[in-house]
């Protein structure tokens, strides 16, 4: 579909503004580097000779195979109504953990912690949804393999690009913390696949002037975010925004929405 309607575009061809008049370009990318990706998207690409980048976190250097945050997904679909964790209640409201005393959601309290308390999250609520055992298809939060990195990497389609070390929140971490995970996980990918890695997608789409200014120290020369956060942004030549396909609507009203940057 969008080979036939657009004009699919690299990562370096859209910074460089090597566009067509004829048609609407648009760049694709992925992010969080699922497993899937590897399994069903590259496939695609070479079988209609289309480009897109891939932004992938370091989190398989840190021995885990699933990122926090699709753990805790996990979790509030198959965990119990109320649990306990860390000596404090959560009930699910909204599909989603809050505590019990104040109402802050379990999302919202990790987003602002290290990686450790993540890590430690994940051991202690594992046997409220012990998802491999219980056959959640690994589609949903199995991330690549450092083997399957390298290969995606070898594609003349694929552009390899950062996502973080641990898919933490960059803006709520402390920022010499930000500037160490962007720094290791650019040295992680240029490992694997021999290759500069100049691009980083934000997690989540946060980020802040300090960020910004961490990402450019490690070496990144393109940053993407989703909506800018900041007047500035608009006149950096390394930012720019992205716009997020959604499952749920018809390929035609997407088609819309990607041109007019907004959905009906």
């Amino acid at each position: 579909y969008f080979q036939q309607y657009f004009n699919m575009v690299s990562l370096d061809d859209y910074y460089r503004e090597n566009f067509r008049d004829d048609r609407f370009n648009i760049c694709l990318t992925f992010d969080d580097g699922y497993a899937n990706n590897f399994r069903y998207v590259l496939p695609l690409l070479g079988k209609y000779q289309a480009p897109a980048a891939f932004f992938i976190t370091a989190i398989r250097e840190a021995g885990f195979d699933i990122l926090w945050n699709d753990f805790l997904g996990i979790l509030h679909r198959y965990g119990p109504v109320l649990m306990e964790y860390n000596g404090e209640q959560f009930r699910k409201q909204h599909g989603k953990y809050c505590a019990v005393a104040g109402g802050q959601s379990l999302t919202a309290r990790l987003q602002a912690a290290g990686f450790r308390e993540k890590a430690d999250m994940m051991q202690a609520l594992y046997p409220l949804a012990p998802f491999r055992e219980n056959g959640v298809s690994p589609d949903y939060w199995l991330q690549m393999t450092p083997r399957e990195i390298t290969a995606m990497a070898a594609s003349p389609f694929v552009t390899i690009g950062c996502h973080g070390y641990y898919h933490n929140d960059l803006a709520k971490v402390p920022v010499g913390d930000a500037g160490d995970e962007m720094a290791r996980s650019r040295r992680y990918l240029e490992q694997l696949t021999g290759r500069p890695v100049n691009a980083i997608a934000f997690p989540y789409g946060s980020y802040s002037p300090a960020v910004i200014a961490e990402a450019k120290a490690a070496g990144f020369e393109r940053l993407l975010a989703m909506d800018f956060s900041f007047p500035e942004d608009h006149t950096d030549p390394s930012m720019r925004e992205r716009f997020t396909i959604n499952p749920l609507i018809s390929v035609h009203n997407q088609l819309y929405a990607i041109i007019h940057g907004k959905y009906a």
